[in-house]
């Protein structure tokens, strides 16, 4: 999107304006936020200092006085204190990344997953006696779902929840070690209540996961029938008091189902307004994709804290003189470090503005009544894909910031410690990266079909093999982007190798090409296995790193598409060039980093992969005088910036 070398016209960057555009709809929940942030920003230089237990306790008061201010409750209805606004609540939540992620963490675990199930799981009478207090945060709760011996697999949770139609009660039982739950957030020191996943018994019937609401404790009084256990030090998030929990026999009332999408009468009768219980398994964890898009959010906002420090710092770190009657350089005039910084940025905001894209999606979905079907699983998919690509960019930043900052990026003081130690986990917590991205696979292979939920992984299997490769690319969306692809070829190949490098045309091309041909790929693996004899397990084992390359690809080309969409939609303005540049900075990473894929498959000869690499080098040095203005539009606020050392050189 940038211009050609002879018409181009350094920017500057109106940084104020760049900000609110960041900001977007939600400037003011985001503008709240940053106040509430900056009051409590001394709890990052105390964490290194208190205990555990102070450290969890303090974390748990400033989650509670945060909570007071009503930024906790945005997703919340308004009958009960809150915005009624989901798409404010995901906007407060990322914009809290940029401060001490322990308490990111707690207000997720008690707002979004605890609060969140009852909002979502639960029905009239549950909204009234549980989410006042689950909102202003004087009713603490965990989410009980993760397992020791199942993990992703939530499906096969060994937890039970037997029903006596005698006293119409559920029992609750964990009936081994591999059935305890796990890394349960608040468990260990501050939750009253738990929703706790498990299978539901009737007689001699299983009906599948459901989720209960089951009290824990009394005060700080464990309950009889509960153990619990501290998960104890961990690599990060130590503000957290992640537990393991046992439940032996531990009895509770009828009404202690969350029964949106099903109940039991009081003599033991099931019902549910969905018949498969595969699909009303993934239909309750479907309402609980907020957790996911909030994460995916929440690890881009954290890069941005790493890239703000890591930017300054270059921009102020001198090291060698270029000779002897000139004064040493600064580290970010050095083409390896724009190398290193500038791609990352990029990738932040491409990233930002898909996140932008699944939060409209995410809004739309909850604010409507819920009929369609394809969109829910559309979303479900997105936010599987966004979540794993952001919280992976995550990672990779802020350890490439850290290096970048040298000997000083290592100092607890300067923020890289905490950010490197909490934020690990967010690949992982959830969903696990690499199972989210077969999911989105999944999704792609399925086309979105009525059959989208009832699939596990060997489903899809014998789903893909049963049908002609031609009519698994029929039906998803890529038939109809190659479609596109093809539009945008006027000269067939010879103009893909032809075009210019900053046509977003092009760019955007290579991206869907590359999808297209994996999706069809994959297909034609999956059928040819099963076609040959092959058990399904095996066939899916043997093309699974095609399967996640796919996944991969495709949100790939869905970030890409939200950026580049978001910068063309903008007024003509210094800006808009600034963000062009990023833009096609971004485009052209991604192809570089598939290089090899792409020379595979025809669509780059050595001398374009070239022409690529000296683009992304031409790009970077435009950039370079715009670097401290664009990671200065993040508005992270400075209290909580810290390094001063590095900032201040």
């Amino acid at each position: 999107m940038a211009s050609d070398e002879g018409a181009y016209r350094q920017p500057s960057i109106d940084v104020a304006g760049l900000s609110a555009l960041l900001d977007g709809r939600y400037r003011d929940v985001r503008q709240l936020v940053r106040t509430n942030l900056a009051q409590h920003h001394e709890l990052l230089l105390d964490a290194e200092t208190m205990g555990r237990d102070e450290f969890r306790d303090r974390v748990r008061d400033v989650v509670v006085e945060i909570a007071a201010t009503g930024q906790t409750a945005l997703g919340l209805p308004t009958e009960f204190g809150g915005g009624g606004d989901v798409g404010a609540s995901v906007a407060a939540f990322e914009t809290m990344a940029f401060g001490d992620l322990s308490t990111l963490v707690k207000i997720g675990v008690q707002f979004g997953l605890f609060g969140g199930a009852i909002q979502q799981l639960g029905t009239e009478t549950h909204h009234k006696t549980y989410l006042p207090g689950a909102a202003d945060g004087s009713l603490m709760g965990c989410f009980a779902m993760t397992e020791s011996g199942h993990g992703s697999n939530v499906q096969a949770l060994g937890t039970t929840a037997t029903y006596d139609p005698a006293t119409e009660e559920f029992v609750i039982r964990t009936p081994d070690e591999a059935s305890r739950k796990d890394y349960i957030g608040n468990a260990a020191r501050h939750a009253q209540l738990a929703v706790v996943f498990a299978q539901l018994v009737i007689g001699e019937e299983s009906h599948g996961v459901h989720a209960f609401v089951v009290p824990i404790r009394d005060g700080e009084q464990v309950l009889p029938g509960v153990r619990v256990a501290d998960c104890g030090l961990k690599m990060g998030l130590n503000g957290v008091d992640n537990g393991r929990l046992w439940f032996d026999d531990v009895r509770v009332p009828r009404t202690a189902l969350l029964n949106r999408f099903a109940d039991v009468a009081a003599d033991g009768t099931y019902s549910s307004p969905i018949e498969s219980v595969n699909k009303r398994f993934f239909t309750m964890l479907g309402t609980l994709v907020l957790g996911r898009v909030s994460v995916g959010g929440a690890g881009v906002n954290a890069a941005k804290v790493a890239l703000t420090i890591a930017v300054d710092y270059a921009n102020r770190r001198r090291q060698f003189a270029s000779s002897d009657d000139q004064p040493e350089s600064l580290l970010l005039d050095y083409g390896q470090h724009q190398r290193r910084l500038l791609p990352l940025l990029a990738r932040t905001y491409a990233l930002h503005a898909a996140q932008e894209v699944l939060v409209d999606r995410l809004s739309a979905v909850f604010d409507g009544d819920g009929t369609d079907e394809e969109a829910r699983r559309a979303l479900e998919s997105r936010a599987a894909g966004t979540k794993a690509l952001g919280t992976w960019h995550a990672t990779r930043t802020i350890q490439e910031c850290r290096e970048a900052c040298g000997g000083a990026g290592y100092i607890a003081k300067n923020r890289f410690a905490a950010l490197k130690a909490d934020t690990d986990v967010f690949t992982t917590f959830e969903g696990d990266n690499t199972v989210l991205i077969q999911l989105v696979a999944k999704g792609l292979l399925t086309g979105y079909s009525s059959e989208f939920s009832d699939l596990d992984q060997l489903g899809m299997v014998r789903f893909v093999a049963s049908m002609a490769v031609d009519s698994v690319i029929e039906r998803t969306s890529v038939h109809k982007l190659f479609e596109r692809v093809k539009d945008l070829l006027p000269g067939g190949d010879e103009w893909s190798q032809e075009a210019g490098l900053l046509d977003p045309n092009y760019q955007q091309a290579m991206l869907r090409f590359r999808e297209e041909h994996l999706v069809s790929g994959v297909a034609r693996r999956l059928k040819s296995g099963v076609d040959d004899g092959m058990e399904p397990g095996e066939v899916f084992s043997r093309v699974q790193d095609h399967v996640i390359a796919t996944g991969r690809a495709h949100v790939e080309r869905l970030v890409l598409d939200a950026f580049i969409e978001k910068v063309a939609a903008l007024p003509d303005g210094d800006n808009k060039v600034a963000l062009g540049l990023l833009v096609d900075l971004h485009a052209l990473s991604v192809i570089e980093e598939d290089r090899a894929w792409f020379m595979e498959h025809g669509r780059l000869t050595a001398q374009r992969s070239k022409a690529i690499t000296a683009e992304i080098n031409d790009l970077c040095r435009k950039l370079r005088p715009l670097a401290g203005d664009l990671v200065a539009a993040f508005a992270v606020p400075e209290e909580v910036l810290r390094a001063e050392e590095l900032r201040s050189w």
